[in-house]
């Protein structure tokens, strides 16, 4: 069985886990403040099934969606035509992102952008944004460090069991398994989820996802967007503007000007 990358499964999952509008220390209030002036396009990057792009439209907001992921993005078009939601959905890999328009504003919440595995990808994407930005315009993202409690000396154990009860009555399981990691040189690590579709006691599907997450301090990732060109690069801890971040347990919200 081949891995997938947020397939049907983690879709599912991602769904009920993750619900519309469901704000997450406070990322949907904060990015909704820091857009709610915008007069032009803004894209969110990752978009994943619509969390928080939803409530950004239905607030009067131009807001295309950007994701590499083809059922996350069924998903989004499937609850945005539900509300009766007008967007642009693009299926696209970050690194080699080229859209028709150029945006006032691009986002990306829920520490999404530690999906991108190696560290010359998040490079080329963080390039490929600056170049989807007007002169002025804003990069908005949020990114956290691991669990201080992750330890890689766990290699290869299966930990981090869930289950959950979808509406129609199936059940999914969803087992973890840490299968690589250098957590303070290199700074990720790499887990095998495996997620199973159970109906009436039945095993009816499988389904096996790769997840990679790669992290970065707080003061290098600031000159890395710096490095791209951005400027006026400010950090905040929480979604709160002022805050200054002082525990690895934060969230760390950027904010930079092309």
């Amino acid at each position: 069985m081949s891995f997938s990358n947020y397939g049907e499964l983690c879709t599912e999952v991602y769904d009920l886990t993750k619900k519309i509008g469901q704000s997450l220390s406070g990322d949907v209030e904060y990015y909704h403040e820091k857009l709610k002036h915008c007069k032009g396009r803004i894209l969110e990057a990752m978009v994943g099934s619509g969390r928080v792009i939803i409530p950004l439209l239905e607030s009067g907001l131009i807001v295309d969606g950007v994701d590499y992921s083809t059922q996350m993005l069924a998903s989004c078009r499937s609850r945005c035509d539900e509300r009766g939601l007008t967007t642009n959905l693009y299926e696209a890999n970050l690194q080699e992102l080229s859209l028709p328009h150029k945006y006032e504003a691009i986002i990306i919440p829920g520490g999404s952008f530690l999906l991108i595995e190696q560290r010359e990808e998040s490079l080329r994407v963080l390039k490929r944004l600056y170049e989807h930005l007007e002169p002025g315009g804003q990069l908005l993202l949020d990114l956290f460090l691991p669990d201080n409690n992750d330890n890689s000396s766990e290699l290869g154990r299966w930990g981090g069991t869930a289950t959950y009860h979808l509406p129609n009555g199936d059940i999914i399981t969803m087992e973890g398994k840490c299968v690589e990691a250098d957590l303070f040189f290199n700074q990720y690590r790499v887990s095998y989820l495996k997620y199973e579709k159970w109906r009436n006691g039945a095993l009816v599907q499988t389904e096996l996802q790769r997840f990679a997450l790669r992290w970065y301090g707080v003061e290098e990732f600031k000159y890395i967007l710096e490095s791209v060109g951005f400027s006026n690069v400010i950090v905040c801890a929480d979604f709160e503007d002022g805050k200054i971040p002082t525990s690895g347990n934060q969230k760390f919200v950027y904010q930079a000007t092309k």
